[in-house]
């Protein structure tokens, strides 16, 4: 790491003031070249500058085992570009590292040269060190995340153990995305046998029976864009896809049957990744058949993120990303930064059955209770609703979005009615829960106007006869005409009375 890029940000940036530390990952892929710029809470810092270059740096590799000189052109130009950009920005930490095809190709070294004159300190990762990485990638999203990951680049495959926070056996193999074609135009069923001897000699047969295959790399992304596409999936939200063994199958098969044209008019779906859609779709069933996953989940986070997890303290690890990230939005965009914590935990007594899910899901709502106070009054609820829905967030699957998003609906003014396409991710019992949860911040925001004092003073409890806010008596003004009616609504929608006591 060069002193250019490691210095303490403490003083003004180029606007005058001090913003938080910068870091930034330069990925040199085997085939795309990738900087991306975070900034933001430790955990789970916001990506604040992302930008790709598909090289190919692998794509020679299978003929004659070297970079193509157009390929190392283009590396350069792109890295010097990366370069400029990060010392504009102000990175205050910079990593750069190169991967499988830099890594195995006759001239690497010459592309690691460039690297160095443009004033960048890259490190050449191992096959293991990738591995460890795009581990560490899915847990970093993923926090209970329990099965294999799989990791495709350009130039190399890994699988990691992955089970209860912990990286377990790793292996890497040379079956990137790059390579598979010209491992396909061996004939029938050629791809197949490697991937089986490959496996077999790691010994990885089977390893994935009853766990699921947690994809990661921007080829299998593709795969996941182009099945929310073909299934109309309501929330084009990548991170957490679900798809069955079945469906890669059925997408092998569309691959094969339409053209290039088509699959670049998938949403979502990189020009780029839409010529290896077919190997990486053939390279997916054969895996998934030899290690024995019968289903897969799409990870939006990989060898970059992991990156940044593994260099955090272990304290710093077990943060819950979620509660994180819609704590610091909750504080960036709402009006008091201390609100979300503590309007959960005045709402809490009235959910003593949540379970651990639910109670979790719970508290990233009351995070953003606050989100939609600048939007136009009209447009609150959907402001909640989109924020939760579209929002950048990881560790909560569809699920989850659409309880968020109920409940912000109903707590920013939308009533108790479900919006689309909430009904279609979530099941009826859970949103109706949500709703409750909106009713309960509704009121806390009201009676608190959104201040610490009167929810630190003031207490709620319930029976199976009553919902009762305890006021203190100095405290009994704050409960006017707007509480009252917000207190009976939220006790007729769990069939109770309102009541008011010391």
């Amino acid at each position: 790491m060069t002193s250019l890029f490691s210095k303490t940000r403490t003083e003004p940036g180029h606007d005058g003031r001090i913003s938080e530390p910068r870091t930034g990952i330069i990925d040199i892929g085997s085939n795309s070249i990738r900087l991306v710029v975070y900034q933001g809470p430790e955990r789970i810092p916001s990506v604040l500058f992302n930008e790709k270059v598909m090289a190919g740096l692998g794509r020679g590799l299978a003929q004659d085992g070297a970079i193509s000189q157009g390929a190392l052109d283009m590396a350069e130009q792109a890295l010097a570009r990366f370069a400029a950009v990060a010392r504009e920005m102000d990175v205050t930490r910079l990593r750069t590292v190169a991967t499988a095809a830099v890594r195995d190709a006759s001239n690497g070294a010459a592309l690691l040269e460039t690297v160095r004159r443009l004033g960048l300190d890259v490190e050449t990762l191992s096959g293991e060190q990738e591995a460890m990485a795009a581990g560490h990638g899915v847990l970093s999203g993923i926090p209970q995340a329990d099965g294999i990951v799989g990791d495709l680049g350009g130039g190399s495959l890994e699988l990691v153990r992955i089970e209860r926070g912990a990286l377990r056996e790793r292996v890497s193999f040379p079956l990137g995305v790059l390579r598979i074609g010209a491992v396909r135009a061996k004939g029938a069923g050629a791809l197949e046998r490697q991937v089986h001897k490959a496996l077999g000699d790691a010994g990885w047969l089977g390893r994935g029976a009853g766990l699921p295959l947690y994809l990661v790399g921007g080829s299998w992304r593709a795969l996941g864009r182009l099945d929310m596409h073909l299934c109309s999936y309501p929330l084009p939200v990548i991170h957490q896809y679900a798809m069955p063994a079945d469906s890669i199958t059925r997408m092998g098969r569309t691959i094969a049957h339409v053209n290039k044209q088509w699959l670049r008019a998938v949403p979502g779906l990189s020009s780029g990744r839409a010529a290896t859609l077919g190997d990486s779709a053939a390279l997916l069933q054969a895996l998934l058949k030899h290690i024995g996953s019968d289903r897969t989940i799409v990870s939006a986070f990989g060898l970059r993120e992991g990156l940044l997890y593994g260099a955090l303290d272990p304290a710093v690890q077990a943060e819950d990303p979620l509660i994180v990230a819609t704590r610091d939005e909750g504080r960036r965009h709402g009006r008091f930064p201390e609100h979300g914590d503590l309007l959960d935990r005045w709402i809490a007594p009235l959910f003593g059955n949540d379970d651990t899910e639910m109670a979790r899901l719970r508290h990233a709502t009351c995070q953003l209770a606050d989100v939609g106070w600048r939007a136009n009054p009209e447009f609150r609820a959907e402001r909640g609703v989109e924020v939760a829905l579209h929002g950048n967030w990881v560790a909560i699957d569809a699920r989850g979005r659409a309880l968020v998003a109920q409940a912000l609906f109903t707590s920013l003014g939308g009533g108790t009615n479900t919006p689309a396409p909430l009904a279609m991710l979530a099941p009826a019992e859970d949103l109706k829960r949500a709703v409750s949860w909106g009713l309960a911040m509704r009121l806390g925001q009201r009676l608190s106007g959104g201040l610490a004092g009167p929810l630190q003073r003031s207490r709620m409890s319930e029976d199976a006869a009553t919902v009762t806010l305890h006021l203190t008596d100095a405290d009994r003004a704050l409960y006017g005409d707007a509480v009252e009616r917000r207190h009976a609504a939220l006790a007729n929608a769990v069939g109770r009375t309102a009541v008011v006591a010391g």
